[in-house]
C-alpha cells in the first residue's frame, strides 16, 4: 500500500474528520418588561430569516437563572445578562463567553426606599435595620451593596431577602419590604412607593456603572462562529435602525416588554445603546469591559459573595464575533 503524502495526508484527514453541522433551532434567553430594539426583530422573524433556523424565546427573571439555563444547555444566546450573574458563573467555571455590550442602564436599575420613612441620602443612616429585598448575585445586588459602601453602611446591620424585582415590587406595594432593589418595569412600579437614594448621574460619579452583556456558552460560540456573528449583526441592525426613529419602535417593544407604551418610552430613555464601533472601542470590548468585570469580581470576593475571582476576566470576553458582524 502506498504511503500517504503530507498533502494527501492533510486532505484525508479533514474528510475523515466530523462536520459540524449548523443546529436547527436555538433558544435565546431574554427579560420581559426590559424593552430593547432586537425584540422588532424577534416579532417580526427577522431572526429565523437571517439566521436559517428557528429561534425560541424564553423569559427569565434574573441573570442567574439564564447561567443555570445556559449551563443545563438549554440557552444558546442571553440577552442583556447583567455582569454579576456573568461574572458568578464564569468565576466558579462555567463556559460562558460575553460577546456583545446589550445596554448602558444606570438610569434603569436602582433602590427605592418607601417614601413613609423619608430616608434621602441625607439621613441615609437610618436604613439600618430595614428590610431590603433584592434578587442575589445580580446587577440590582451589585448596585445596591456599592451604594451601602458609598453611604459606609454595613450590609450586616439590614435585613436582605432575596426577591426577584417583580416580587419586590410587590412586596414594597404591599408594605413587606422597606426598600426594593431591582429593575425594569418593576422598578417603575416601586417608583409609586418610594423614592431613591441616589439619581443615575449620582451613581456613576459614585463608580456604580450598570451594563449587561449578550453572552453565549464558549463551546457553542466556537463551532457555531458564522451563527454568532448573523446574531450579532441582527441585534446591531435592529439598534442603529432604533437610533434613526426611536418612535416607530415604541409600539413593537410596548407589545412584545408588556409594558404599556408611556412606561416602554420612559424606559428606552434611560437606556443608552453603544454603536457597534464604540463597543469595539477600548471603552467596551476593547478593555474596559474586561477590567470592569475584574473590579466586581474582587469586590464581591471581599464582600463575601463569591469565594473566588478569576486572575483575569480576559479570557471570559471575545469580540472576535462582533468584529466578523461588523464586516457582514
Amino acid at each position: 500500500m502506498p504511503r500517504i503524502t503530507g498533502l494527501a495526508a492533510a486532505f484525508a484527514a479533514l474528510l475523515a474528520s466530523p462536520v459540524l453541522a449548523q443546529p436547527k433551532e436555538i433558544t435565546v434567553a431574554y427579560f420581559l418588561e426590559w424593552p430593547l430594539p432586537f425584540e422588532a426583530a424577534k416579532l417580526d422573524g427577522t431572526f429565523e430569516k437571517e439566521l436559517g433556523l428557528k429561534v425560541n424565546w424564553r423569559a427569565f427573571d434574573t441573570g442567574v437563572a439564564m447561567s443555570a439555563a445556559a449551563a443545563a444547555g438549554d440557552v444558546q444566546f442571553l440577552i442583556s445578562q447583567g455582569v454579576p450573574p456573568f461574572i458568578t458563573a464564569t468565576s466558579a467555571g462555567q463556559d460562558l463567553k460575553a460577546v456583545d455590550v446589550a445596554v448602558s442602564y444606570s438610569e434603569n436599575d436602582n433602590c427605592v426606599v418607601r417614601k413613609d420613612l423619608e430616608i434621602t441620602k441625607d439621613n441615609v443612616q437610618e436604613l439600618e435595620g430595614k428590610k431590603v429585598g433584592v434578587p442575589l448575585g445580580t446587577a440590582a445586588h451589585y448596585g445596591f451593596l456599592k451604594q451601602l459602601e458609598h453611604f459606609k453602611i454595613d450590609v450586616s446591620k439590614l435585613q436582605v431577602v432575596d426577591l426577584t424585582p417583580p416580587d419586590a415590587a410587590a412586596a414594597i406595594a404591599q408594605g413587606n419590604i422597606d426598600v426594593f432593589c431591582g429593575w425594569g418595569g418593576s422598578l417603575a412600579r416601586a417608583k409609586e412607593y418610594g423614592n431613591v437614594l441616589l439619581s443615575a448621574e449620582e451613581k456613576e460619579a459614585a463608580g456604580i456603572r450598570v451594563f449587561d452583556v449578550i453572552s453565549t456558552p464558549g463551546g457553542f460560540a466556537a463551532e457555531n462562529p458564522d451563527l454568532v456573528a448573523k446574531f450579532l449583526k441582527v441585534v446591531n441592525d435592529q439598534n442603529a435602525a432604533y437610533a434613526a426613529d426611536p418612535e416607530k419602535f415604541v409600539p413593537m417593544l410596548s407589545k412584545d416588554s408588556g409594558l404599556d407604551e408611556a412606561v416602554t418610552k420612559d424606559q428606552l430613555a434611560g437606556f443608552t445603546l453603544p454603536t457597534l464601533e464604540e463597543k469595539l472601542s477600548d471603552k467596551w470590548l476593547g478593555g474596559g469591559v474586561q477590567t470592569y468585570l475584574k473590579g466586581v469580581a474582587d469586590f464581591f470576593v471581599a464582600s463575601g459573595n463569591i469565594p473566588s475571582a478569576l486572575d483575569s476576566y480576559d479570557g471570559v470576553v471575545d469580540a472576535s464575533y462582533l468584529e466578523a458582524a461588523s464586516k457582514l
